[in-house]
């Protein structure tokens, strides 16, 4: 029988402190603020918190021409489904416009990355697996005319994370602010 995690109060929300099964609200859970490319519900908690290692999930917020990360590709599969507002997906150099529940799949190795659009926040929740996306072989930013014409390319293709993102401070950990998602 799989035990139930418990949930401990920090100063950024409630943490799942064990490898168990849990219920957690995205209100309740602790999030990531980052200026210039919204912000997102981190269910997996901060540094000491249990990872999930099999499968990302997270909801991103994005304001009008935040990028949700830098034109990459990924060695394991991601999708992303638009739960409300409006984004901008460049996927392998195309543009294609995503309205509210569009989903997006990407299979290992597509380049892709995804902007907010239209005149208010946009919320995707985003799934990633984690078999082969993690350590040094994980994946890459490679350079794209359309990702770079919305703020979200790099300009030298890098495996690096703090070369790609060095424009942007870092994401900061806070807790749920009213407002954040929608009702």
């Amino acid at each position: 029988m799989v035990p139930e995690s418990p949930l401990e109060q920090t100063e950024h929300g409630l943490v799942a402190t064990g490898k168990g099964w849990f219920v957690l609200n995205a209100r309740d859970a602790p999030w990531r603020a980052r200026e210039g490319r919204g912000a997102y519900c981190e269910f997996e908690g901060f540094d000491d918190a249990p990872d999930f290692s099999q499968l990302g999930i997270n909801i991103m917020m994005l304001g009008p021409r935040e990028p949700m990360a830098m034109y990459h590709w990924e060695a394991d599969q991601e999708d992303f489904l638009v739960l409300s507002g409006e984004a901008l997906l460049i996927v392998e150099g195309e543009e294609r416009p995503l309205r509210q529940w569009d989903l997006v799949h990407c299979p290992a190795g597509t380049k892709h990355v995804i902007v907010g659009a239209g005149d208010g926040p946009c919320y995707v929740l985003a799934v990633g697996a984690r078999d082969r996306s993690t350590g040094p072989d994980w994946g890459g930013y490679t350079v794209d005319d359309a990702a770079l014409r919305h703020g979200a390319g790099v300009e030298e293709e890098t495996t690096d994370a703090s070369q790609a993102y060095a424009r942007f401070l870092a994401g900061v950990p806070t807790r749920y602010r009213e407002g954040w998602l929608p009702d």
